[in-house]
């Protein structure tokens, strides 16, 4: 994907998977490209189509949830693009969790029982709903891997005060409330989810991408229950499959680890599974959009002209 230069632009940012391109120091314009990261690792090779399934997840589940808090997104002017208000960033992501899968059991199978401060109950299975959902987060590393941060360090080190930290945790949980509620009328449960929220004064808003199969992780609900009793795999739709391929492979982004190679049949499952999710959480069949640079460039600016800023 190239770097584009717009009209008004003040600032640009090439994070893991999106390029961030601030205009007139007001907006942002999120191009989301199809780079995948796992262990906070760009893997060398991209995945077809898959900037195009998270913008137009990203941006369905926005417009879902717009009624619980303000969110950033103004306009989605092409497949793989959206831009809204720039926000002052908390320097936090607000991990939530209904099932003990993935970091979480991870930590549990380790033997602890605390995770960012909360206490994790006693004789859970790996994959089973804690008793209410939990919300475990993390700092934002600009570079590295994020870490895990409690409640309590949050406010002691000022990454948020108390008052925001109650609005951030309130609607973190109604988000997740609603992503829960979505899914399900699509046969999914929605396992875990991370929220970035970030201020325009006093009010908070909601950034960034939601409910998208890099932030979030699936499981099917029919043979859910089944699946746990018999002590089975269950099945899923994120992306920790790839996650689950490089810690086979011996990679968990630690030094002197290699990325294993990825062959196109690999990189074809890939672009399948992030497709399949599209069509399973949005409930209507993926249409893939092929643009080259220009046109994805002429879209924007078109787009960025029938709107104002201060």
């Amino acid at each position: 994907m190239s770097t584009f230069s717009f009209p008004g632009q003040t600032a640009f940012y090439s994070g893991k998977v999106r390029d961030v391109y601030t205009i007139e120091n007001e907006l942002l314009v999120m191009l989301a490209s199809n780079r995948i990261s796992a262990f906070d690792v760009i893997l060398p090779r991209s995945i077809p189509y898959k900037g195009q399934v998270l913008n137009q997840i990203a941006a369905y589940m926005l417009t879902a949830t717009k009624d619980i808090c303000p969110n950033w997104l103004i306009d989605v002017p092409a497949p793989n693009a959206s831009f809204g208000k720039r926000c002052e960033p908390f320097k936090i992501e607000m991990v939530v969790r209904g099932n003990l899968t993935g970091h979480a059991w991870r930590t549990y199978s380790s033997g602890k029982r605390v995770l960012c401060g909360v206490e994790m109950p006693e004789r859970l299975k790996e994959n089973d709903y804690f008793p209410t959902p939990i919300i475990t987060p993390s700092t934002k590393a600009s570079e590295g891997h994020d870490e895990d941060i409690s409640a309590e360090e949050i406010i002691k080190t000022g990454l948020a005060s108390e008052i925001d930290w109650n609005i951030l945790k309130d609607y973190t949980l109604k988000l997740f409330a609603r992503g829960k509620e979505i899914a399900a009328k699509q046969g999914l449960i929605l396992v875990d989810t991370k929220y970035e929220f970030g201020k325009i004064g006093d009010a908070i808003y909601l950034m960034d991408e939601i409910h998208t199969p890099d932030s979030s992780r699936y499981f099917y609900a029919e043979g859910f229950e089944q699946r746990q009793a018999n002590d089975e795999k269950q099945k899923q739709l994120s992306k920790e499959f790839v996650r689950e391929w490089l810690i086979e492979n011996n990679f968990m982004g630690k030094e002197g680890q290699s990325v294993p190679e990825m062959s196109d049949e690999w990189i074809d499952t890939i672009s399948k599974r992030y497709i399949e999710l599209y069509e399973k959480i949005i409930g209507e069949k993926f249409l893939p959009v092929e643009l080259n640079d220009d046109e994805t460039f002429e879209l924007i600016t078109s787009a960025l002209k029938k709107i104002q800023y201060k």
